[in-house]
């Protein structure tokens, strides 16, 4: 979900389904967005209750900002080059995406012709990003 406030999305969820939460990550990402290259500054919050929810803060950039519901759904993979390839031959258009240090896909948002939008995320990030829903310690 993507949210102008942060600190109170997360109050709401916690208050109303109990959810807790793991640290506040982020910084600036450069991604390349069909217009070009950009860099946004995004601030994320995972639950570490399940079904697993993740927050961003809403930035200045169309795909990131807050609309009402679920902005986004999530799927680790094993070879984003390669299913943004394929999703991209079933009608997806390629919204935004983030090279990783190897020069592959980090992350590629697809959005399907109806308007889902699809984050593919490299599964090679899982065990440190896995820290981001933790229980403290």
């Amino acid at each position: 979900m993507v949210t102008d406030d942060l600190t109170t999305t997360k109050s709401e969820f916690s208050q109303l389904f109990g959810y807790e939460w793991g640290p506040e990550v982020g910084g600036e990402v450069a991604v390349t967005l069909p217009t070009g290259e950009q860099v946004v500054d995004l601030l994320c919050a995972f639950s570490i209750t399940e079904p697993r929810i993740e927050l961003v803060r809403s930035a200045p950039l169309p795909l990131w900002e807050a609309v009402p519901g679920i902005h986004h759904l999530g799927y680790w993979s094993d070879d984003v080059d390669a299913d943004r390839d394929e999703f991209a031959g079933q009608g997806y258009s390629t919204e935004a995406t983030r090279l990783a240090p190897d020069g592959s896909l980090f992350f590629a948002f697809m959005r399907s012709p109806s308007g889902l939008l699809l984050e593919f995320v490299t599964r090679v990030a899982e065990p440190g990003m896995s820290q981001c829903w933790a229980a403290p310690q």
